[in-house]
């Protein structure tokens, strides 16, 4: 149950003392800070534990973060982007991090139950309060962010509530607001969509289940109200998906189900249709009906017993997982906050910045210091809408409340901003103090495009104009839509057509145009809270590069624009541009997303040059010739035995990503590898130099960009092969498996290390046998390094046939430059490099830990601490790699196509 005030009302004392209630939901009515909290919540478990409760109080709160958190405090409580926000990042780490940090925060006020995560699938985007509080519309997705943040709730001490089972997320609204929100899907549709997070979180550990006050309406399946039907909450949920968990109603207090049913009733059907605790929000009235209406279903033996230790044995099991006396009386409360400050904060700002999306940008408006002159003007136009509830703007007007002053709509005029709305202010401030110029700030409404709004357009050099859910909102919508219309009409002094730059930006939903061609430049943050206005400042004035992707279905399904711009490519001229490759490594290997390794690191101009005979390698450059500053660089190899051209690296100052500049040195790079004579094939990833081996993997939502990018290249991504380099580490203390070396005398193999190119021609007879490109590449430049490279070979005893064969080096070898691993893990190293067992051999995988077994005891002879395999297929070989002490250092996949088939031949 829950209550209204910021302290402990006789109300609710009523409710612990007497009636012995053991579940409270907090919600932002009764929070004003973490201490206050802090203080309610141990006076709460205080007068439980006088009036005899056994166990402490379950009190629960939603923090979703985005513009659901009940709890606000800007000292000590920090915001985290929504759920939409987090799944926009790509990485589900990041999403556990966060989801970690908001439990270590409520958890130390006091709070045990988190009143989430949501694994609503949004299945019906245009009608649909949840927004951006689901991860997505596409369930697999939902799932695995969904169950990141239930693993972060539990590893930082809370129990978790999965919602809104069966689903919120494909609601129809047929009525009034006494008509219930009904899902017309059926269960086989459900089964197949919405119920897949639900049915997942419960197999990973999922403490308790909201499930939903909604209707259900399909063949077969008749409910009024979800949670208070046996049909969905025992049948579904208990049966069919093996929930054990403690279930929780709805609110009973809403207005459909009170008047339609009564709490009283309402409260035995939802116990009868098998909910463990049943929520009542705040009426101390309806909380006093539901009462009685439990005591009568007893009385009436309409609930049994057996029904309610069933329950209660379930409530027990989930408060002895998150609380206990010692933990309920003695929350740290701030002395803990102040201990996970500056962490919190740093991964608030990682988070919103990871978060930001430009869904488009077709005429490179962005950041806005490529178009307007320092003294232009900027106009913001911004809706009316209400404030986060969690927010400084609503303590502000909680605070006003109070006083007995009155809101205005407009703010003070000052010199830099004009009238705008008190959600946005600080968003106007923030613009103003970045710029010269000044930023025109006001707001719009239902009475659409007023000639204030002509004036302000006209004078303006470029606007902004936000949108918050326009999809529920229309006016918005029609707004943008005609100042779009009225942007593409100006007209310059001369006559000729000049369209005014226009940045549509939404603060909620992305559905709100990210389908619309028209809207040229059209960025997402996902919520409004003032943590990611902040963020959008950044990414409008170009100080770092948005990482953001629409998640699920809709990135999919989005068409991406064709740039219009081409930069001049260069071939690269070792003299003139290797210092200034030097410096654009070391920018990509600083700027690269936070919390992610660059597999660059330790790379330098030397790296990506072979001066290899059988080798043909040209590079390019964009740069600008006045500072001599590279902007991006790409490798391109021509293997000549296996008439394979590779595109060994592609990458671009992290300042300046979205401008093209990737797709000219692509396009450059094809129309040089399609003239070579004997071309047969293209391929993404190099085994030499080994520093890209393919499309960089592990690192979620840059994975899917990558791959999206070459495909829209004309790659085919979906044909691709796993390979990654690996490491093994502490040489010093390292000692075989048990029962490896025995496995080795079963092989069948007599193993030698040989050196020189006295050794040659066996060895490169045996590696023709696999067509690899770069393979005889790196067996030569072995072979012609005798001082400090060596082939390790297995014979078969019988005639000396070689069965296989794997290189060894050390970090003195020419080898060594050509694979930055070597130099990055810090310590000394050797490597393994190129295995290749003879097709014949039918014991692959002993054959090539032998292979590696060996190398790994001569590097360690040689006094190395590390050993770096790099380049391993992932085909099955881990778990006997891993099993000697191996772990995956970078992960790739190796994309091919045939040359004759390509056909995105870029324009000369």
């Amino acid at each position: 149950m829950g209550f209204e005030g910021t302290t402990v009302t006789p109300q609710i004392r009523k409710l612990i003392e007497e009636h012995h209630i053991g579940s409270i939901l907090l919600t932002a009515k009764n929070l004003k800070s973490a201490e206050q909290t802090t203080q309610l919540c141990l006076e709460l478990q205080r007068i439980a534990r006088k009036a005899g409760h056994p166990v402490p109080l379950a009190i629960g709160l939603d923090q979703e973060n985005g513009g659901v958190n009940s709890l606000f405090d800007e000292l000590w409580i920090r915001q985290y982007p929504s759920a939409m926000g987090l799944a926009a990042t790509g990485s589900k780490e990041l999403a556990y991090e966060v989801a970690k940090a908001t439990a270590e925060e409520i958890l130390a006020c006091g709070i045990n139950l988190m009143m989430g995560p949501c694994l609503d699938v949004l299945t019906n985007a245009r009608n649909q309060p949840l927004g951006v509080r689901t991860f997505g519309d596409d369930p697999q997705e939902v799932s695995a962010y969904g169950i990141a943040f239930m693993k972060g709730y539990k590893d930082a001490g809370l129990a978790t509530m999965g919602k809104h089972f069966p689903s919120y997320g494909s609601l129809e609204f047929l009525g009034s607001a006494l008509d219930v929100p009904t899902i017309t899907e059926s269960l086989e549709s459900l089964s197949l969509n919405a119920l897949v997070p639900f049915r997942n979180a419960i197999v990973e550990g999922l403490d308790a289940m909201m499930v939903g006050g909604c209707a259900m309406s399909s063949a077969g399946l008749n409910v009024m109200h979800a949670c208070l039907s046996e049909q969905v909450v025992n049948d579904l949920l208990r049966n069919d998906l093996h929930f054990d968990g403690v279930t929780i109603s709805d609110c009973l207090e809403m207005e459909a189900l009170s008047h339609n049913i009564g709490v009283g009733g309402g409260t035995v059907m939802a116990i009868n249709a098998g909910c463990d605790i049943v929520l009542l929000c705040r009426s101390f009235q309806h909380q006093q009906e539901a009462i009685e209406g439990f005591k009568l279903g007893l009385q009436n033996t309409m609930i049994t017993k057996e029904r309610l230790h069933t329950s209660l044995e379930r409530v027990l099991n989930m408060k002895a997982k998150c609380t206990s006396w010692e933990q309920a009386l003695n929350p740290p409360g701030i002395d803990l906050l102040s201990k996970l400050q500056p962490a919190h904060p740093t991964l608030s700002t990682k988070a919103y910045n990871s978060s930001i999306t430009v869904v488009r940008d077709k005429n490179r408006l962005l950041p806005l210091t490529n178009i307007m002159e320092p003294e232009d003007e900027l106009l913001l136009l911004t809706p009316l809408v209400k404030p986060l509830a969690a927010s400084a703007a609503s303590q502000a007007l909680s605070e006003q409340a109070s006083n007995g002053s009155p809101e205005p709509v407009l703010w003070e005029r000052s010199a830099s901003v004009m009238s705008g709305e008190r959600v946005f202010r600080e968003l106007g401030r923030s613009l103003a103090r970045q710029r010269s110029g000044r930023v025109l700030h006001t707001s719009y409404t239902a009475n659409g495009v007023r000639p204030q709004h002509e004036n302000l357009i006209n004078r303006a050099s470029a606007i902004i104009i936000v949108t918050a859910d326009a999809n529920r909102n229309l006016y918005q919508h029609g707004f943008t839509k005609h100042v779009s219309m009225i942007c593409n009409m100006q007209y310059s002094a001369g006559g000729e057509k000049r369209e005014k730059p226009l940045i549509v930006v939404s603060v909620s939903s992305p559905y709100d145009f990210a389908m619309d061609q028209s809207i040229g430049t059209y960025v997402c943050t996902y919520d409004f809270t003032e943590t990611a206005l902040i963020s959008l400042v950044k990414v409008l004035y170009g100080e770092f590069s948005p990482a953001g992707a629409l998640p699920g279905t809709i990135s999919q399904s989005q068409k991406l624009s064709q740039s219009k711009q081409h930069w001049l490519v260069e071939g690269f001229n070792e003299e003139r541009d290797s210092s200034g490759l030097d410096n654009l490594i070391r920018s990509c290997v600083e700027g690269n997303t936070p919390g992610l390794h660059c597999e660059l690191s330790g790379a330098s101009s030397n790296s990506f040059l072979l001066r290899n005979p059988d080798v043909v390698e040209s590079h390019f450059v964009v740069r600008n010739s006045s500072t001599q500053a590279l902007y991006g660089f790409c490798s391109t190899y021509f293997f000549k035995p296996t008439g394979t051209g590779v595109i060994g690296a592609i990458f671009v100052d992290p300042g300046r990503r979205k401008l093209s500049i990737g797709h000219s040195l692509h396009n450059r790079a094809i129309r040089t590898l399609l003239q070579r004579e004997g071309i047969r094939r293209f391929q993404l990833g190099s085994r030499l130099p080994s520093i890209y081996l393919g499309l960089p993997t592990g690192h979620g939502g840059e994975r899917k960009r990558l791959r999206s990018w070459f495909a829209n290249l004309g790659w085919n991504t979906a044909l691709s092969r796993t390979v990654c380099s690996m490491v093994a580490r502490n040489l010093s203390t390292w000692v075989p498996p048990e029962g490896m070396a025995r496995s080795l005398q079963s092989a069948g193999a007599d193993f030698d290390l040989v050196y020189g190119w006295d050794y040659a021609s066996p060895v490169l007879d045996h590696i023709k046998t696999n067509n690899r490109q770069g393979l005889a590449a790196v067996y030569k430049t072995a072979l012609s390094d005798p001082a400090a490279c060596g082939i390790i070979r297995a014979k078969r005893p019988e005639d000396g046939a070689i069965l296989g064969t794997v290189v060894l080096y050390n970090m003195r070898s020419q080898l060594a430059e050509y694979v930055p691993a070597m130099k990055d893990v810090g310590e000394l190293a050797g490597g393994i490099s190129s295995p290749v067992i003879s097709p014949s051999v039918g014991e692959f995988s002993t054959l090539l830990q032998g292979l590696i077994l060996l190398g790994i005891r001569q590097i360690k002879q040689q006094g190395c601490n590390v050993c770096v395999l790099d380049y391993m297929d992932g085909d099955g070989t881990f778990d006997g790699l891993s099993a000697m002490g191996f772990s995956v250092l970078h992960n790739f996949e190796e994309v091919s196509c045939d040359a004759a088939t390509w056909t995105m031949v870029p324009p000369s």
